[in-house]
């Protein structure tokens, strides 16, 4: 028999933390791993406008660490000990920035700020990089409100963001469209 997919325990603004303990849906734990939700989403629509089949196989990788952060976030602090959730490695992090490496090597240095935009790849790309940057804010903000959060990945956020800015630089590359600059309007 199939599973259901909706449970109606949500019906009335509630949901369940890995582990059982009830929260509202609107705690800041369940905008966090929501947010990371729709960073997978956003993820998996840039590596579908992307035709470089490295920087795809890339985003799949950064897709199933968005699924271990998105468990870590979901999961009861006072209830993670007994779980067997998948962790973060500070090589997912390393991973990065050879990456962000790799393509800056290829790319000329920026002169000044970039609009986002020329391409449909670039674009999403740089929609992905905003989205990973309120995941990451949302994620400070827990912090700053003591409510744990593994500092690994805030870093690892704060990376992917970077990531996901010169990976725009790089698909306009790859594409043969050259950054936007910025010309801000003096008078």
């Amino acid at each position: 028999m199939a599973i259901k997919i909706y449970t109606k325990t949500g019906d009335k603004g509630k949901t369940s933390l890995i582990g059982g303990t009830k929260v509202a849906k609107n705690n800041i734990r369940i905008d966090a791993y929501g947010t990371i939700d729709e960073l997978n989403s956003f993820i998996g629509l840039t590596a579908d406008h992307l035709g470089d089949v490295h920087s795809k196989g890339i985003l799949k990788e950064i897709q199933d660490r968005l699924f271990t952060i998105g468990s870590s976030l979901a999961c009861d602090p006072d209830k993670e000990p007994a779980l067997r959730i998948p962790d973060l490695e500070e090589g997912d992090i390393v991973l990065l920035e050879k990456e962000i490496d790799a393509m800056n090597e290829v790319l000329a240095p920026m002169k000044s700020f970039i609009l986002p935009g020329g391409h449909v790849a670039i674009s999403t790309t740089h929609v992905t990089r905003c989205v990973c940057r309120r995941a990451e804010r949302l994620c400070v903000n827990m912090m700053e409100n003591n409510l744990f959060v593994e500092p690994l990945v805030i870093k690892y956020l704060n990376r992917l963001s970077d990531y996901l800015f010169v990976l725009a630089r790089y698909a306009g590359h790859l594409l043969k469209v050259e950054d936007i600059p910025w010309k801000p309007r003096v008078h």
